[in-house]
């Protein structure tokens, strides 16, 4: 009976335990899912026999496919010349682990040869199926092993970008920092910034295609409508709101501790370390408290919306550009403690106001039930089902319903599915745009879904595709990548937007 149970368990199983699976992570960023997906399909269609159709699978699915995955027995105890055992060959399977824990010890010693890919997987890690290829495995796996790893053929592997260090100088292909057509944009904004009333029209057009790091944080607060157009009111106006705004923390930051007001401080101050808790900047307790000032003003004197989880994130690109006015070196690992008191202060002051002003265009989104993300995503859906109708009765196939991936697309302006470079990237040209980050955002995020249309029909079951859209593989995205997909983005909104015919079924 076991012997029985064992042969249906490897004939049913399209994937062996321990087949390599991609793995999306901060930590640990996904090769490239067209390579990855077409290695793992070639696999998996070794010793297999025709599955039938797939349709939309289950936990208990697949739970009742696995169930006896454990009941084989030990390699002395069953027959392995057995007509039931030939896809599996156990002095192989005995030699392969011992390489496999021979390799791990050598990668674990020189850990510099870590960066080969999975093209790099000896032959011996397949099912062999009979001796001769067991031979011939043996072969190209002691090749292997005397071939030192870096000298193998490996896929090409993408530059490695700081993650949010010298964001608007740098992209996924590794170009220079700054080129000659870069230097002239550079000296056309510092002409328009510098000019006794800023033309913010042109600003807005020179914008667009993104702000250059050095004059990024003038032009955003420009942008936002938190500074004025004319030069000679800056200071005073900057003078006064930085006091302003912290006449508020005098006034209302002690009442954190008011019982009326704990669960909002609660909340902010359990979110607050979730935020991007992987860059050490804003691991700093100092900033930290920066946040959480910054939070808890603005949930006091909204009280319409309050905190809501989500709003944390806003925060964030506006502190790092403010930040990079101060400070030249990579700032995702500067030690604010550094920094004077009075630049914390107008850094703090600043990421504030320019807040306040995103989030006026938006507050819908984050008020009782969250109507404006409601919308969004119903117009998302609406627009998705024209543009590409294979994409969304793909979706209606397996049961997957936008707001399942949508709703944080909404909530946190991409922030989540993006680099934070990216997300600055792409608020340079959200403050250019007239209502950027509440209407043109629903052309990006389609533009951004339709980017993986292929990765997307290529997932047959409901849980296969929900991983993929809530872990899209954008870790070495950089501003070529957003410029592709803001002007797609353009596309849509010229050929949709003014057509409401063309826009709605």
């Amino acid at each position: 009976m076991a012997a029985e149970n064992s042969k249906q368990f490897w004939k049913r199983s399209a994937k062996l335990p321990g087949s390599i699976q991609p793995v999306y992570g901060a930590q640990h960023p996904p090769l490239d899912p067209r390579l990855t997906k077409n290695f793992i399909k070639e696999r998996s269609k070794v010793n297999t026999v025709p599955l039938k159709s797939k349709k939309a699978s289950s936990f208990h699915e697949f739970a009742r496919n696995t169930s006896d995955a454990w009941d084989i027995g030990d390699d002395e105890e069953e027959d392995f010349s057995s007509p039931a055992f030939q896809t599996v060959n156990s002095k192989v399977a005995l030699a392969t682990a011992a390489q496999v824990l021979e390799n791990h010890s050598k990668l674990r010693v020189k850990p510099e040869r870590s960066q080969s890919t999975t093209s790099d997987v000896p032959a011996s890690y397949k099912v062999i199926k009979s001796s001769s290829d067991a031979q011939l495995s043996r072969n190209s796996s002691d090749t292997c092993l005397r071939n030192p790893l870096h000298k193998q053929q490996s896929l090409p592997l993408r530059p490695i970008i700081p993650l949010v260090a010298r964001i608007s100088d740098q992209n996924a292909s590794g170009a220079p920092p700054m080129t000659v057509r870069e230097k002239t944009r550079l000296e056309k904004f510092r002409q328009l910034l510098s000019s006794h009333n800023t033309d913010l029209d042109e600003l807005r057009k020179c914008s667009w295609p993104g702000v250059p790091r050095e004059v990024r944080p003038v032009t955003w607060r420009l942008l936002s409508g938190y500074l004025p157009a004319n030069t000679e009111r800056r200071k005073l106006t900057l003078q006064r709101k930085r006091e302003e705004y912290f006449g508020f923390i005098e006034q209302y930051y002690d009442s954190r501790n008011e019982e009326h007001h704990q669960d909002t401080y609660r909340q902010i101050h359990i979110d607050i370390p979730r935020t991007n808790p992987l860059i050490p900047l804003f691991q700093q307790p100092l900033v930290q408290e920066i946040f959480e000032r910054i939070l808890f003003i603005w949930a006091i004197r909204h009280p319409a919306s309050g905190y809501v989880q989500g709003i944390n994130d806003l925060v964030t690109p506006f502190f790092v550009v403010f930040l990079s006015e101060y400070v030249e070196e990579d700032v995702e690992n500067f030690d604010v403690t550094n920094l004077s008191q009075d630049m914390l202060r107008s850094i703090e002051a600043d990421s504030f106001w320019c807040m306040s002003k995103l989030l006026d265009g938006i507050q819908d989104n984050y008020t009782f039930a969250q109507p404006g993300i409601q919308k969004k995503v119903k117009a998302l859906e609406e627009l998705v089902s024209r543009i590409d109708e294979q994409v969304h009765n793909h979706f209606r196939r397996y049961e997957v319903e936008y707001l399942q991936f949508a709703f944080r697309w909404m909530n946190n302006l991409l922030m989540r599915e993006l680099p934070l470079r990216c997300t600055i990237r792409l608020w340079d040209t959200y403050q250019s745009e007239p209502e950027g980050f509440s209407h043109f955002h629903l052309y990006v995020c389609a533009a951004f879904l339709i980017k993986w249309r292929k990765e997307i029909l290529d997932e047959e079951d409901f849980q296969g595709l929900l991983m993929l859209l809530q872990n899209l593989p954008t870790i070495h995205w950089g501003n070529e990548e957003i410029g592709l997909l803001l002007a797609e983005a353009y596309r849509l909104k010229y050929m949709f937007a003014d057509a409401p015919n063309h826009y709605r079924r």
